[in-house]
């Protein structure tokens, strides 16, 4: 199925007119616009006409318009020319501000750019940031006691995580009443065709822009400069755009910018503010349909109608992350330049929501090019996530699966901050074990244990917990059950037709699972040896320890024989249909998560059967595929991590052919890589 592209904050796709213009650009329109004669001439005149109609759209008036690689430049550009400019007027003996002030919710290529030439031109300012309200808006109380020891003031327009629209005219009222001679920047970034502008009516003195958040490609942007602003350029060569900005001009992007400029001014190709908010009033509907106490991290009046940031308790953005990749609706956590960094939204956390928001945010934003009929394919992928949660036991739900048919066998590991969280299922029994549980995962293994309609039989431990039982109580007390007989078991405790046994090996309390599986925790591998001696273990036992170090389970004989560097088995998506011609007996394995394997938009891989065994339930599994070591296994998730984990743990175990997919889905998925297993 057709992907859902809810990232457009991040980057767009490129306007198909835009395309054209660019391809016009390059293969007809290819003069080097500084030339005089006549193909030179034609370029350049096509170059002012764009600026022109940039111009006119911006409301520049007696402002100077550079065109430029995109808003980092743009930002770099400003920041060098205000400063500079602040040196000059301090060596002349004028009065300077002495704070470099930027909003606490800016793009990080603002602090980054100040701190940057601050220190290269010697200044030493103090780089300062402005707080923000609960609603991302600027402080402006704190401004005002600021604003008269501030040399430049940087602010935006609308933020890129949340979409909050900040209050210019206030700013500008307040720059004005105080007679604040400050540098204003103005990141105009996510305003560009969603807000309407009239620069050269306001006080900013710079304004840079980036093409590819509006359709146009990558690599093309322009700085807006107040009549008067002092100028400084980045870059000096050979005198290009008037002296501003040397460097031979980008002209196939700023052909295609021109025509998306041009369908800006059509008022025809793009949606109108009124649709775009409509269109957010469904994802919004439909969002809280999904995911039953979602929070919205923006006050949507405040906000760009075509961004939303939200957390739902008890899901990480990792987990909704995965879950919307899987049903191919393309969102992301925050800022792409930060995405890779795992760490607490900065923007929330100025803002000051609570630290599991910021956290576990999600934002999703759309363009003014979108229309109803992808809104509408989008409110139904985003209602089947729910019920994919639902389904897995994640998301409360009237559906549950009954005592009868509803529990599952299983061993199913949970991790936390390095720490592991082992739960043991009985379906026959309905009833369930907890072993080592970690605080953080308590609301995870209530809403399994209440879902599954399991009973909790014990709540046991590996060595004396070091939140000294913490968190078995809360388990207890959000499953509202009596401590009493629900701490330990007393030797051995039937768990169905099984029985799990308790042996004290020191200071370890080790679980024994019939001889199947041996939950211990962090025995040593000597006294691992010595169960294997005294026969309570064999050597195909799966071991299951209390710590995550990226192995998610051994066997008693892969320890006492010692871990063999195992080589990596790795396909990538063009070769695996081949692969699986050639072994008709392998077997393809999902360890995506139930709930992102349920919410898979249609098939994973056409005329090939998929078998979802999560990561989470990988040990439950071994056993059974050590028993035919050289039967294929192809692991793949969404992104090649967990896939790479399931075949090195099998590896390390013994398996000779388990084997990863490169990449994952994200590369599956690729246009550029069909994948016709039938074939």
């Amino acid at each position: 199925m057709k992907e859902i592209y809810l990232d457009s904050n991040a980057t767009t796709c490129v306007l198909p007119a835009a395309v054209a213009a660019a391809r016009q650009a390059m293969e007809q329109g290819y003069g080097n616009p500084s030339s005089t004669h006549a193909t030179g001439l034609q370029a350049k005149a096509m170059m002012d006409g764009v600026r022109r109609r940039a111009g006119g759209l911006l409301g520049v008036g007696d402002g100077r318009l550079m065109f430029n690689s995109g808003a980092t430049e743009g930002i770099q550009t400003a920041v060098l020319s205000a400063l500079c400019a602040l040196r000059e007027r301090r060596a002349a003996g004028k009065h300077i501000g002495s704070l470099l002030l930027y909003g606490a919710t800016e793009h990080k290529a603002v602090p980054e750019s100040l701190a940057h030439w601050n220190r290269l031109l010697g200044l030493n300012l103090e780089v300062r940031k402005l707080p923000v309200d609960a609603q991302g808006r600027h402080d402006l109380q704190a401004l005002d006691a600021l604003i008269g020891d501030t040399a430049m003031l940087c602010t935006m327009a609308a933020n890129n995580e949340t979409g909050v629209i900040s209050d210019l005219s206030a700013i500008a009222q307040l720059l004005q009443e105080r007679g604040a001679d400050a540098y204003w920047m103005v990141d105009c970034v996510q305003a560009l065709g969603k807000l309407k502008l009239n620069l050269a009516a306001t006080r900013i003195d710079y304004a840079p822009f980036s093409g590819h958040k509006l359709y146009a490609p990558k690599g093309i942007g322009m700085l807006y400069v107040r009549a008067g602003a002092p100028f400084t350029p980045l870059m000096m060569g050979g005198g290009q755009e008037a002296g501003l900005r040397s460097g031979t001009e980008n002209m196939a992007g700023i052909a295609a910018l021109g025509a998306v400029l041009a369908a800006l001014d059509d008022g025809k190709t793009f949606r109108s503010h009124a649709d775009l908010g409509a269109f957010r009033e469904q994802l919004v509907a439909s969002l809280e349909r999904a995911f039953p106490g979602i929070v919205f991290n923006m006050p949507l009046d405040l906000s760009l109608p075509t961004t939303l940031n939200f957390s739902v308790p008890g899901l990480s953005s990792k987990e909704l992350l995965d879950l919307f990749d899987a049903a191919r609706v393309r969102v992301s956590s925050g800022s792409a330049c930060s995405a890779a960094k795992a760490l607490p939204s900065y923007v929330l956390e100025a803002m000051h929501v609570p630290q599991w928001r910021a956290s576990s945010a999600i934002r999703l934003s759309f363009g003014p090019l979108i229309d109803a009929a992808t809104v509408s394919a989008a409110c139904a992928r985003i209602e089947h996530c729910g019920e994919a949660l639902r389904s897995s036991c994640l998301l409360p739900s009237a559906l549950a699966p009954s005592p009868q048919d509803g529990a599952q066998d299983g061993i199913i590991q949970l991790s936390v901050d390095g720490q592991c969280t082992w739960l043991l299922s009985d379906a026959a029994s309905a009833s369930c074990v907890v072993i080592d549980p970690a605080a953080a995962l308590v609301p995870r293994l209530a809403a399994f244990i209440r879902c599954q309609h399991l009973a909790l039989r014990a709540i046991v431990h590996t060595a004396a917990p070091g939140d000294h039982g913490a968190a078995r109580l809360a388990l207890l007390q959000e499953l509202e059950i009596e401590q009493v007989g629900r701490v330990d078991i007393d030797g051995e405790l039937p768990l169905g037709q099984q029985r799990l046994r308790r042996i004290e090996c020191g200071d370890t309390h080790v679980y024994l699972l019939e001889q199947r599986f041996a939950f211990v925790g962090a025995l040593a591998p000597h006294a691992i040896a010595a169960l294997l001696e005294t026969g309570l273990v064999t050597p195909d036992t799966v071991l299951c320890a209390s710590s995550d170090d990226n192995s998610v389970c051994s066997t008693v004989r892969a320890v006492r024989d010692g871990v063999t560097p195992a080589v990596e088995l790795q396909l990538d998506a063009a070769g695996l249909p081949a692969f699986l011609r050639q072994h008709p007996d392998a077997i393809l394995v999902d360890v995506r998560e139930a709930y992102e394997h349920a919410a898979c938009a249609g098939t994973v891989f056409e005329g090939c059967a998929v078998h979802s065994v999560p990561l989470s339930r990988l040990a439950g599994q071994v056993g059974a595929w050590l028993r035919e070591p050289q039967r294929p296994l192809v692991f793949f998730c969404r992104s090649g991590n967990r896939s790479a984990r399931a075949a090195a743990c099998l590896r390390r175990l013994g398996h000779g052919a388990a084997w990863q997919l490169s990449g994952g889905m994200a590369m599956a998925d690729a246009p550029h890589r069909p994948l016709d297993i039938a074939a």
